[in-house]
Order: C-alpha cells, then structure tokens, then sequence
C-alpha cells in the first residue's frame, strides 16, 4: 500500500476527485456534505488496474483549516496537488505549496481538474512557474474531469508509476504512529488512526502512547484495522486503526502518537536549520518570537532563538519523539501563513550559559547537514549511551561499527577517541596527584577515578585506560579495584617496547597468546615474561602461555553466551584462540572457582 495526502485551495475538486477515484465518500461529516466542503480530513482507497492499492488522505483547502491540512499531510510524503482549470493559482494552493516545501515533499502529481470548464493547459502552466525552484518542479501534471471522466484513466496510469518508484520503507524500523483521529466503537472500545510510514504493528503488541497531557503511558494493540478490513498485523506504508485495550477515549487525540517503546527520546528542545518557501530562506532575525510548529499530525507553540544564519534553537511547549533528519513546518498563526521550513540537527543539544555559547554553536551547526552520522554524533558528544544515540536517529549498525573499529566502549556506553584520550591524560594527573598527596596508599579506586573524569559509568574507566595502552599514550594499569601508575615504568625501553607491541595484539585478539616465535621476535624471554608478569602487565596462564590481566573476566563474558553447559571445543572457538590456551585458561577458571566440570565432561559457569 502507499499513501498519498490532497493538497490545493478550497473548492478546487480535491474531495470530487478522491470520489471519483476510489467510489467512496471521503467527506465523513454531514455538514461537509450540506457546504460542499471539507473541513476535516477524509480517508478513502481503491486499487489501481495493475493491482497496488492507494490510500489517500483527503485535507481541507480554506485557509481557516491550514492546522488540520498539516495534520494531514505532515506523515504522508506524497501529495496529489489539485488546481482548478477553471480558477487556476490561488491563495491557498501558495500555502499550501509552501507547507509540502517546507516539509520536503518530493513526490507526487499535479492534477488540474475540472477541465470540462475551461481549458486546463492555462491553468496548468501557471502552477508549473509556482512549482518551479521548489521540490516538485518534477511531478507530473494530468488534466482530468472528474464530472465527464476525461483524463481519469490518463491519471489512474500515473498514479502507479508513481507508487511503483517509491522506496519501500523498512519494516524492522521503530514505530512512530501520529494520530489523527480518535474515536470509541461500541463494544470495542478506544481506536486511534493514523498514517504508519514504517515498521509494523501487530496485535497484543505493547506501545508507549505520548500526548501533550502527560507522561507517556503504556497500552496494548486489542485489534487492528487496515483499509476497513480486520487484520494481525499492519506494515508501513498502511493506513490503520488500532484499538486500544483499556484506554478511555479523552486519553487519545490528533497530535499523539503511538510508539514503540523506549526506542525514542522526547525533547522539548531542538536545533535545527530553516528552510526557506517562497521569497527565499528567512532571517532567524526576523522571525516572531512564538510561532507553531507542525509536525506529523501535531502542533506545538515554540519559541524561537536565532543562533546563526539558517539555525535557530526551538523551546517546545510540551515534548516530542524527534529524530535527527525530521522535517517540520513553522507557521505564524498571526499573519496565517508559512514561515519555514525547518531540518533537526539536534534532540539533545548543549546547554548555552558562557558568554560566546551561542556564536561557538552556531559554528557548531553549520557543519551539520541533518544526517545522524555516528561517528560526528559521538565526537561532539564526547561520551553516549548506544541506546541514546540510536533514539536521536543514529543506525545503530553504525553505532557497532564504531565499537567493533576500536572505539572504547563499556555498558552501552561509547566513548569517542579523542574524548578518550582526554580523559587519559585526566587520569594520568589525578592519580599523580593522588599519590603524592598519599604516598602510603598509592593508586586510584576505581570508583573515585569514574568521579574524577565525570564517567557515567565505573566500567569505562576500564575502557580509557584499555584504549589508551593500545596507542601508548599512558602508563597506568588497572590492578586490585585501584588505577595506578604501571610498575613497567621502570622497565628496560626494549622491554617497555615489546610490552607495547604485545598489548596492542592482544587487545585486536584478546585469546591469541604469542606463539614462542613471536615472543622470540620481540626479544621477550622468560626472564622479561616473569618482570611483566611480576609488575601486573600480563597474566600468565600456563608455562609460556601470557594475556592480558583481566583476561579470565573477559573470558567468562565470552563463555556466558554459549548456554548454561560448553564444551573444551566450543569454548576455544568462542573465545577465537587454540587448544595451548583454552585448556589452562578453563583450569585456571576451574581452579578459581567460576566454571564446574558436568557429569558429562563438560563445562558450567558458577
């Protein structure tokens, strides 16, 4: 299925031509039927000759209703842009054109009807010079009469090519269902409707509903509607309805959504940079201090902070689940018109208190293009929890090649290279200060070295001292609960050197423990294995057998996921080493109480 929203002025045919498209009524209101004119939107569908159905989303043209017609368009990137032969270029098909602007509408038709009363190629080339300069000075246009049925199946062929060279959206993604009607069904109970642009809904799925009122609630999918047919589970792009179990019907409105829980960040503050509609981009300089901003199928008052040329920083009155890369539309109410378009750089943005804040941020984000960019994310972020970084947008794909490439990660946590190697050399002067100022107690716990660097977590102090020894760039070890300085200081340099190289192996393969030759090539013999051994600096397993100190914890990591029994085999493979060293590594995990031997000759972690 795709979707595709009405856009155009008032009495311009929208609601006659999705009539004469599908055979249904999109004007669910009898006051709309006895005016003659939308003022709520209107759903309806058919299927088209080569078999895709199309739904569309019939929107109000007057400008008293411009609210409503976002709410339509704002989850369907597709539009019919209808224009009235007989009328031509209006008012409202400006505004509205500046909203599918400003929302970065790329795909769709322009549609002349009414071409029974005058002739459409005036009316038609007036619209192309509107829509030229903007997104949609591609779409076809296709003159129809909805009354005479000219051009009707002229416009049925250009509605499959259309849908026919949409992507197909991800059915894996999280979902973000804006509401846009609520209603009660007799004996069913609460059913909210929307436009699903990706993932899917299945029945007695858990969803987080969000609205304006208050905190997020959890509710249950009792049932599920598509295209007026019950079914057990829905896929993006789909029109649906789904009923929730036990929500009253004042807790659901226009403007809420439907979520797949703990995968989005609320935020009632943003930057972003603004798009410019007809006229060009505005100055943030001349913006009004409150404007609306529309988004999906809501509408929240903001207010406004100009930072550079193009950015602005938005105060929202109540929170939204944004992403970086979502596109909204800022409207003055007052002069009833659109102000801008808008792209989100940023859900989480700094806090703007030192002199000279705001100018460094929007230097900041002129670098920034609107793309979630893993890598660009983290380092201006110095330190983020993976969850977090994929709920502001990021691919979480992404995200693990990042740790996977060597970035110091620990407990959903990433650290950024640089940040890291910062927060090294932090670490380095705190335990020097330490020490000098207690001799008698030398080296760092832990849990006061997490404070001193401001980690949000203990396990990452672990993580900066790990990446730090892999580039040489400090000397502390971590041993008994405390960070200290490493006694291989005062090493022979050959020695020193060899460690370095040494640790840098094991850290690309943490089991792989040198081969006799390779100790032989770096000039390590027994009497240099013993001194490293002795300082802490490696961890000796068996005779000629070293890893790195931790190496036994990591190893039970490694073992936790093979099941609750393992054998010797299983266990070497997942730890990616040989037989010379998972034997006395799982003795040495026998030996210290972490792993039992089983009846059947197996393995077992305590």
């Amino acid at each position: 299925m795709q979707v595709i929203a009405t856009a155009g002025h008032v009495d311009h045919g929208k609601s006659t031509l999705v009539r004469a498209l599908t055979g249904m009524e999109p004007d669910r209101w009898a006051e709309e039927r006895r005016r003659g004119m939308t003022i709520d939107l209107g759903f309806a569908w058919t299927t088209l000759p080569e078999g895709r159905t199309v739904a569309f989303v019939d929107v109000p043209g007057h400008e008293r209703f411009v609210t409503t017609m976002l709410a339509g368009v704002g989850p369907v990137p597709v539009v019919l842009l209808v224009v009235a032969a007989d009328e031509g270029w209006m008012p409202q098909s400006a505004e509205h054109l500046d909203a599918l602007e400003a929302l970065g509408v790329r795909d769709g038709l322009l549609v002349i009807t009414r071409s029974d009363l005058l002739d459409p190629e005036l009316a038609r080339d007036e619209a192309l010079e509107h829509l030229a300069g903007t997104g949609l000075h591609r779409i076809p246009a296709v003159c129809v009469s909805a009354a005479t049925g000219a051009g009707m199946d002229e416009l049925r062929t250009a509605l499959g090519e259309l849908v026919a060279g949409l992507p197909t959206p991800d059915p894996a993604a999280d979902v973000r269902l804006w509401v846009d009607r609520a209603f009660t069904i007799r004996g069913a109970g609460t059913v909210a409707t929307g436009t699903l642009a990706a993932g899917r809904i299945r029945i007695d799925d858990e969803l987080e509903l969000a609205s304006a009122g208050g905190p997020a609630r959890r509710v249950t999918v009792r049932g599920l509607q598509s295209l007026g047919a019950p079914t057990d589970e829905v896929r993006g792009v789909a029109r649906v309805a789904v009923n929730l179990r036990g929500v009253p019907r004042e807790a659901v409105a226009r403007g809420d959504l439907l979520l797949t829980p703990g995968a989005w960040l609320s935020t009632d503050l943003i930057d972003a940079r603004l798009h410019g509609v007809r006229g060009g981009a505005p100055d943030p300089a001349d913006l009004p201090e409150e404007l609306s901003l529309h988004v999906g199928s809501a509408a929240v008052a903001a207010r406004v902070r100009p930072l550079g040329p193009d950015t602005v920083r938005l105060r929202l009155r109540h929170p939204l689940p944004l992403r970086i890369s979502d596109r909204a539309v800022l409207r003055d109410p007052g002069r009833r018109q659109v102000a801008a378009g808008l792209t989100v750089l940023d859900v989480r943005p700094p806090e703007l208190r030192r002199r000279g804040a705001a100018a460094r941020r929007a230097a900041e984000l002129a670098g920034m293009d609107g793309t979630a960019d893993a890598a660009g994310e983290l380092a201006r972020r110095g330190v983020a929890r993976r969850a977090e970084l994929v709920a502001m947008g990021v691919p979480a794909r992404d995200v693990d090649v990042l740790v996977q490439s060597g970035y110091p990660a620990a407990a959903g946590w990433v650290i950024a290279p640089e940040r890291a190697g910062e927060l090294a050399a932090q670490l380095t002067a705190a335990v020097a200060a330490h020490d000098e100022a207690d001799p008698l107690d030398p080296g760092l716990p832990v849990e006061a070295a997490r404070r001193a660097l401001g980690l949000p977590e203990s396990r990452l102090v672990e993580a900066v001292l790990r990446h730090a020894a892999g580039g040489s760039g400090t000397e502390l070890v971590l041993r008994d609960g405390r960070v200290a300085r490493s006694a291989a200081a005062g090493l022979p340099a050959a020695v020193q050197d060899a460690l370095e190289v040494l640790r840098a192996d094991l850290l690309r393969d943490p089991f792989a423990a040198p081969e006799a030759g390779r100790l032989a090539e770096l000039q390590l013999g027994p009497k240099q294995l013993a001194s490293l051994v002795r300082t802490g600096e490696l961890m000796r397993i068996a005779d000629g057998v070293v890893l790195l100190p931790g190496a036994d914890d990591r190893a039970v990591e490694v073992l936790a996921g093979l099941g609750p029994e393992f054998t010797l085999s299983t266990a070497r493979q997942a730890l990616n080493t040989t037989r010379r060293v998972a034997v006395p590594l799982l003795e040495l995990l026998a030996r210290t109480g972490r792993t039992v031997r089983t009846p059947d000759g197996g393995h077992r972690l305590v």
